[in-house]
Order: structure tokens, then C-alpha cells, then sequence
């Protein structure tokens, strides 16, 4: 979604109209990350650019925070990761100038029993599916979770109990289904659990032991699971959970004789 903002030439700034040719000199941003408010600082000299306008591309609920004849600055929540093209054009709709900013990839770190896993998401192929795991980051869901299903060959899933195989509390709404988005559930990519219905995803996740192609999106029929990030550092850790020893407890397979906390899991990026 666009949004246009007119760069404002306050009338109490004797520039505004002078004679001074309207130039761009930079653009920058301050706190530039993925689904948090960033504030873009378009700097030059003003003086004759009425009707000048400033194209943030998904970047939301953009205001303009300040006005000057050197500067103007807006102020909107960043949705995107990877390339941030901005642009400003003059009224008549051409571009003078253009600049493409780096907004990095959001990356979660794994505090385990085991060590540290740190993963970086996929905000542009799964916006729902890391909005949703995001929202149970910031919240502290996570904190003192179980890898509470381990699989070797195959996953280690995590992120709906605590200790003792006690459901988490907290857990939100189910979400809909973004398999086939272009990602594969490889070695060291981090997917979410559900059930037999495809828009069942709530909390739980896993990590796959191995290229599990299997698990991806073939058919309406069958529709796989959904992929949003993958491991950056700490593959051997996830292969180290993956020798534990297993049993069945509770009436669940696959359990961890002895538990695999994890402590934590925050955004570090």
C-alpha cells in the first residue's frame, strides 16, 4: 500500500517561494526495522517545492512529524524487510530523487538448555505466520517452553508447554495457512505446527532436522505446512536436542525423558 505525504512549505518560512533552486541532498532513517515505527528524514533545501511529495512504499500509518525549508521528516511502521525504496517526486509527478534504504531482516534468539539458536524470519513471504509468532515473542509466551516433541531424522518441535507437559497459557488465535509462498521446509528452517486443519497454527513450532520436502505445499488437498525463517546460527545445537533420549509420556510419543527448556526467546534484531 502507498501512501503520499506532501512535503509542507509552512507559510511563516521566508524560503518558501524564494528563488533558490529545490534540491534533495539525502534520505535516512532512524530505527529502521521490521514492524516497529521508523522516522525517514528526506533533507535538502525546499524553497520553491510546493506540492513536492514523499513515496514510502509499505511503510503504514505515515505521519509527517516535522516541516522545515532544510528538512522535512514522517514518521510510519515499517512492513517490509529487504529493500525500502523511497522516493520523492515534485508536482508534477516527477521523480527528484530516490534512494533505496535496508530495512534487516528480523532475527529471534533460542535461549535453550542446550545452548543458543538464533533464527532469522521471513516477514515478506509470511507477514501473518511471523506477525503471529512475533506478537508471542514480545509478549514472553515462550519463556520457560519445552521442546517437548523430538524426532530424529526428521523435527524437534517446541512452543506449547511447560514444564511437566502443562499447556502453555496464553495461546491465541489459530491463524490461516502461508505454505507455498516459496519457501521449503529444508534443513535448519523453522515451520509451524498444526493440526489435520490447515488454519490451525496457534503457538507451536519446529524446526526441521532435514530437507523434509515432504512437508511442503503440493495441492489444496494437500497443503503442507508453513515456512517462515530459518537457523543463522546455532545448527548444532538443534542437532544436539535432536539425540536426546525419547519416550512416551502422558500419552504423548516422542517426549523427552529429560526436559529441553527453553529459557527464553527474544528478538535480537
Amino acid at each position: 500500500m502507498k501512501y503520499w505525504f506532501t512535503a509542507l512549505c509552512l507559510s511563516l518560512l521566508a524560503s518558501c517561494g524564494g528563488g533558490d533552486k529545490p534540491a534533495i541532498y539525502d534520505i535516512s532513517a532512524a530505527n529502521l526495522s521490521y514492524g516497529n515505527p521508523a522516522v525517514f528524514l528526506i533533507q535538502g533545501n525546499f524553497a520553491g517545492s510546493q506540492g513536492w511529495k514523499a513515496d514510502i512504499p509499505d511503510c503504514t500509518s505515515q505521519s509527517v512529524v516535522s516541516s522545515t525549508a532544510t528538512n522535512f521528516a514522517i514518521r510510519c511502521n515499517v512492513a517490509v524487510s529487504g529493500d525500502m525504496p523511497v522516493r520523492v517526486m515534485n508536482a508534477a509527478g516527477e521523480v527528484v530523487f530516490a534512494k533505496v534504504l535496508i530495512v534487516p531482516a528480523p532475527q529471534v534468539s533460542f535461549d535453550t538448555a542446550r545452548g543458543r539458536i538464533v533464527a532469522e524470519l521471513y516477514p515478506n513471504a509470511a507477514p501473518v505466520t511471523v506477525n503471529n509468532f512475533l506478537g508471542y515473542v514480545m509478549s514472553g509466551f515462550y519463556t520457560n517452553t519445552l521442546f517437548h516433541r523430538v524426532i530424529p531424522n526428521f523435527v524437534i518441535q517446541g512452543g506449547g508447554f511447560a514444564t511437566g507437559l502443562i499447556p502453555q497459557k496464553g495461546e491465541g488465535e489459530p491463524i490461516v495457512l502461508e505454505s507455498g509462498k516459496g519457501l521449503s521446509n529444508v534443513r535448519g528452517t523453522l515451520a509451524m505446527a498444526r493440526t489435520s486443519d490447515p488454519n490451525s497454527a496457534t503457538s507451536q513450532f519446529y524446526f526441521n532436522l532435514k530437507d523434509n520436502t515432504s512437508l511442503d505445499y503440493e495441492s489444496p488437498d494437500n497443503p503442507g505446512y508453513a515456512v517462515f525463517g530459518k537457523i543463522v546460527e546455532g545448527l548444532d545445537v538443534m542437532d544436539a536436542i535432536a539425540t536426546v533420549q525419547t519416550s512416551v509420556q502422558l500419552g504423548q510419543p516422542d517426549v523427552p525423558v529429560d526436559e529441553v527448556l527453553v529459557k527464553s526467546v527474544t528478538r535480537i534484531k
